[in-house]
């Protein structure tokens, strides 16, 4: 999850405090988001998505994450 955020958002053309006004968070929630250290709402999972012009599958949706 955290490589596909950070790309998207760099693809963007986003800082990670651009990409955080936009989605309504801090430049720091970001930040754990793209190290995997934060798990985020289905809302700011949308909120991001759209900021980047992504789908959720793009940048949530975990491969093979069986149990």
């Amino acid at each position: 999850m955290r490589n596909r955020v950070k790309l998207a958002r760099m693809q963007a053309g986003y800082t990670q405090i651009e990409l955080a006004r936009k989605a309504g968070v801090t430049r720091q929630t970001i930040s754990l988001i793209e190290k995997g250290e934060y798990n985020p709402s289905l809302r700011l999972c949308t909120d991001i998505c759209h900021a980047v012009g992504q789908t959720l599958n793009d940048l949530f949706w975990e491969e093979g994450g069986g149990s």
